[in-house]
């Protein structure tokens, strides 16, 4: 009997393993009733999960099937569930570009920032980005992109700006849509972040943000609402930060509520590396995954289970979600990865977005493009010849090259002053060594600091002035996680930068030769204190690997400059509506940054330090434009300001309005200047302001016309649905329309002086009604 017993006893797992339910063979409820709670702790908790320490993917690093991925989730096969890998990045895949045993390289293209993506204002463009990101994502056996994230560029200072798209929502939800088609057309995923509110780094795990309903949905919710209902990204990424007091991986309410129930979501969401405190909550709240996953969490949940105080209920609709999530992934549907991208056809598509997103912001007396007399030129800035590529962090990309500046320029037909060039070849590597490392467990997380510009002397630039025929100065400033700029050394030029510009403008200029400034910068810069004294300014942001070479274009006149701004340049940072609810990172010292950075693996505490630990969001619904047109508070360059080497006439605009309210723009557009090129026509629409406050005018729509040749025209055609004129009632909890007269003006920029209006009245109408969310918090 006992012999008989063991038998039995052994076949038993034999028939029951035969017997299993298999993932996307069965119904997903049915995989579900078969997990065991572990595997089910296995599935809502990534791979992180099962390693004894906690602090060891703070950036992200955590996967085993793809090097430096920043995470992946356990499988469990005996339900035919695999392993899927995620990693970052927003300007391209960031991977580990060398593996043990192999000499193969497995390098990605380093595409343009997201700011550049937005600059160039057009949406196909973009698309076509994101379909090369999707083609290497695919590859190299990743099965989602953690981008692109479209938090709103609140305030000039905020370290991952060149991470988002723009201070106006619905250009950053367009452009973030048209990225996120690109990208899921591979049959990969991406993972829209960071939802919502992370527009500081400073104390970025623990800040808590305190605002009304409004600002938050008019303003910083608006784009990430686009992004879902136009292009369906897979999952959807919480941020750290809280909002009125509770982290955002924990409010039900942004993730249950407004997410799925008024958008329509049906995604998977995960959180932020580490990000909220209480796993329990996270659950409850619909955020379906925490990564990249801790034991305490598992414990945590384990025994909220056992205890009865979270319900299975709860824990399945999460692991549906991530099933469902799992099923279209490439891996689960047998995809092999073969690491072999087309990076050389990817190069070109860099090289041409990143032209059309380069913004021109001066050109006095036609200086650029130069003519072809002007071959040899001096340059100047030690970014010339170490051009930045994009911003560190999980934006950074572990790209084969960067074309520099001059290595650009050279491609491009221009010889470069070798006596110049000499000297910064030395002087930058001494620089380098002589800049102090910052030491501590995550110091080598905080943003990059550049080293200062060289010291010239008169005698150099004179040498240059008289032997070569042009200068070009570039202005490098750059950013990452974790830290915000500095105004005095990354928002303001330094004195060096200062002193550069002026000496080598006053010598050229001496002897009638033309200066060119590049800005190869993060975001937004001072410029009123030196902008009058070069005769060209053109802004080329972080332009990925071909950057040298797309600036080169631009120069010799290869291409028209057609990017416009998808932010204001203030006049000063004090003009800047957020100041006083901003952080000042002069005042913040590294030692308390990253003091901060502990809350990533240690329990975050309560802090009532201004800015740091709370921030309030004063300013409102008065973001960017919308405060300086508004107050009529003077700009350096208005949000959608750019330059173009030809010209661009506008016919006068047609504006029907149709049944249900919604508005139809067309305007010829014609290009009668000496070149080819290509325009943004902008649409602002100004409200009645009658039921509540409104900005003076807003951006309603916008299109890219396609390169037009001289004297060749096209009809644009930019449709405004009567929904988007609604306006946020926090009183009523409800998207309103309000009844009046509505100016509809197709303008240059958003200070157009001088738009083409026309008007058109709207019968007011109550286009949602909601349950209220994100609530004050009431002490």
């Amino acid at each position: 009997m006992f012999k008989t017993l063991i038998i039995s006893f052994l076949a038993i797992p034999t028939l029951v393993c035969a017997q299993q339910p298999q993932l996307g063979k069965d119904p997903i409820e049915k995989v579900i009733n078969a997990m065991t709670l572990d595997e089910k702790l296995d599935l809502l908790i990534g791979s992180g999960g099962n390693a004894k320490t906690e602090a060891s993917a703070t950036i992200g690093n955590s996967s085993v099937l793809v090097l430096g991925a920043a995470g992946q989730l356990n499988a469990i096969p005996r339900l035919g569930i695999p392993n899927t890998v995620l990693a970052d990045g927003p300007a391209g895949l960031r991977i580990q570009p060398k593996r043990d045993g192999t000499t193969k390289t497995f390098y990605c293209t380093h595409f343009p920032i997201e700011t550049v993506m937005s600059s160039t204002w057009n949406s196909n463009l973009v698309k076509a980005v994101g379909a090369a990101i999707g083609d290497e994502v695919k590859h190299y056996g990743v099965d989602v992109l953690l981008a692109p994230a479209t938090n709103i560029q609140r305030n000039p200072l905020n370290g991952r700006n060149f991470e988002y798209y723009s201070e106006d929502p619905l250009l950053a939800g367009k452009i973030t849509a048209a990225m996120i088609a690109g990208v899921q057309s591979n049959g990969v995923g991406t993972s829209l972040k960071h939802f919502a509110l992370n527009n500081q780094e400073t104390n970025r795990t623990n800040n808590n943000v305190i605002g009304n309903p409004r600002t938050f949905r008019e303003i910083y919710l608006k784009p990430f609402e686009i992004a879902i209902k136009e292009s369906h990204p897979w999952t959807v990424m919480t941020s750290y930060n809280k909002i009125n007091g509770t982290y955002t991986s924990e409010r039900a309410d942004l993730l249950t509520e407004i997410l799925r129930h008024e958008w329509g979501f049906n995604g998977m969401v995960m959180t932020d590396w580490y990000g909220g405190q209480h796993a329990t909550m996270q659950m409850e709240a619909g955020n379906d995954l925490l990564m990249p996953g801790k034991l305490s969490q598992r414990e945590e949940l384990r025994k909220a289970i056992l205890n009865g105080n979270l319900s299975m209920e709860i824990i399945d609709r999460n692991i549906k979600n991530i099933l469902e999530y799992i099923i279209k992934t490439p891996r689960f549907n047998g995809y092999v990865a073969d690491n072999n991208p087309d990076l050389k056809a990817h190069a070109q598509v860099t090289r041409n977005a990143a032209i059309e997103g380069m913004v021109l912001l001066k050109n006095n007396r036609n200086a650029l493009p130069f003519t072809k007399n002007i071959k040899n030129l001096a340059a100047f800035g030690f970014t010339s010849y170490d051009f930045i590529a994009g911003g560190t962090g999980s934006g950074d990309v572990n790209h084969a090259y960067v074309v520099s500046l001059i290595d650009g320029l050279k491609n491009g037909g221009f010889s470069i002053d070798e006596s110049i060039k000499k000297s910064y070849e030395e002087y930058i590597p001494e620089a380098k060594a002589k800049m102090p490392k910052p030491t501590g467990q995550f110091a080598a997380f905080l943003p990059k600091k550049l080293i200062p510009e060289m010291e010239l002397s008169d005698v150099d630039i004179l040498n240059a002035a008289k032997n070569d025929d042009a200068a070009v100065i570039t202005i490098g400033k750059t950013s990452g996680e974790f830290g915000d700029r500095s105004i005095k050394t990354n928002f303001n030029l330094t004195d060096p930068e200062k002193k550069m510009i002026s000496d080598v403008t006053r010598i050229f200029h001496k002897v009638g030769k033309k200066v060119v400034v590049i800005l190869n910068v993060c975001g937004v810069i001072e410029t009123q204190s030196w902008i009058s004294q070069p005769d060209a300014v053109l802004i080329s942001w972080l332009p990925g690997q071909e950057g040298g070479n797309s600036v080169a274009d631009i120069i010799s006149g290869k291409e028209s400059p057609s990017g416009r701004l998808p932010m204001t340049w203030p006049l000063s940072y004090n003009d800047v509506p957020s100041k006083n609810d901003f952080p000042d990172p002069d005042e913040i010292s590294d030692d308390e940054l990253m003091n901060s950075l502990k809350g990533f693996t240690e329990l975050r505490t309560e802090g009532s330090r201004k800015n740091f630990d709370i921030t309030t969001y004063n300013d409102g619904i008065y973001v960017g434009y919308r405060y300086y047109t508004t107050k009529n508070i003077p700009v350096s360059f208005p949000f959608g300001y750019g330059m173009s080497y030809t010209s661009f006439e506008y016919g006068k605009p047609n504006v029907e309005k149709d049944g249900n309210g919604n508005i139809k723009v067309s305007v010829n557009v014609r290009n009668n200047g000496k070149m080819a090129g290509k325009e943004v026509v902008q649409v602002y629409v100004s409200a009645p302001g009658k039921d509540m406050d409104k900005p003076a005018r807003e951006l309603k729509g916008f299109a890219k016309t396609k390169r037009l040749a001289i004297g060749e025209s096209e009809t644009v055609i930019i449709n405004i649905s009567f929904e988007s004129l609604a306006s946020f009632n926090d009183q009523s909890n409800c998207w309103q329309v309000e009844s009046g007269v509505y100016k509809v003006m197709v303008a240059k920029n958003a200070a157009d002086l001088k738009p083409l209006t026309t008007t058109v009245y709207e019968e007011g109408k109550i286009t949602e009604n909601v349950r209220p969310c994100l609530v004050t918090e009431q002490k």
